[in-house]
């Protein structure tokens, strides 16, 4: 039974440590694009917005997941390893963001809150989940 209640305690402090890191993605996201992103997504249905929002959470749940699955036996530094790759993840996708920004022409974050579908969501999408695939494999 305590086996139960200690993983219990091990699943709630990855799983809030988890919501934590998406909750920054969430706020991340929101700073590199012009106006409110909940509006652009839920009020004004903004497709590009969501699809580029929703491969962040993605990115960061798989760097989270990987973390996790191969957690230290040490329960504290797992803990700490989780948080360091997962905010080096969202860092990683800022860096990622920006490079396609100054390689590309006009604004990125104006682009991708454009009310119109635009093919760049999709290749800012595939960067956030390529820049997570490559933050998960180094943790393993």
């Amino acid at each position: 039974m305590s086996d139960i209640v200690n993983g219990l305690g091990r699943a709630t402090a990855y799983g809030a440590l988890g919501l934590v890191l998406l909750i920054l993605g969430i706020v991340l996201v929101d700073l590199l694009t012009p106006g409110k992103l909940g509006r652009q997504i839920w009020e004004e249905r903004n497709r590009n917005a969501a699809v580029l929002l929703s491969s962040a959470l993605l990115g960061i749940g798989g760097i989270v997941f990987t973390s996790i699955w191969t957690t230290y036996e040490d329960f504290g530094k797992g803990l700490v390893s989780t948080a360091c790759f997962g905010l080096l993840g969202l860092v990683m996708m800022a860096l990622a963001f920006l490079v396609v920004d100054l390689v590309t022409p006009g604004r990125l974050g104006a682009t991708l809150v454009e009310p119109e579908p635009h093919p760049a969501v999709w290749v800012t999408a595939s960067c956030n989940l390529a820049v997570s695939a490559i933050v998960s494999a180094s943790i393993a």
